[in-house]
């Protein structure tokens, strides 16, 4: 009978493990894509800077603030 019990507390030990590694893996991911809207906003702002035409600076200015709508709602999400 104490077998039993053990068998179930092992199994309890493993999927407590998996939930936890599940929730590293999720929050690395969520910091991959918050580094990339980072980089992708850089380099808007950086495009805006050298942009002369009036309709390429506002295509851009829309692509800067669509990225801090998704750094936003990512970071609503995470909290």
């Amino acid at each position: 009978m104490a077998r039993g019990w053990e068998s179930k507390a092992v199994e309890s030990q493993q999927q407590d493990a998996e939930s936890r590694k599940q929730t590293t893996i999720t929050k690395s991911s969520a910091q991959q894509t918050r580094e990339r809207l980072l980089l992708d906003r850089t380099r808007i702002l950086e495009e805006i800077q050298r942009a002369c035409d009036k309709r390429l600076r506002g295509q851009l200015e829309a692509a800067l603030a669509f990225l801090d709508k998704q750094l936003t709602d990512l970071d609503t999400t995470r909290t």
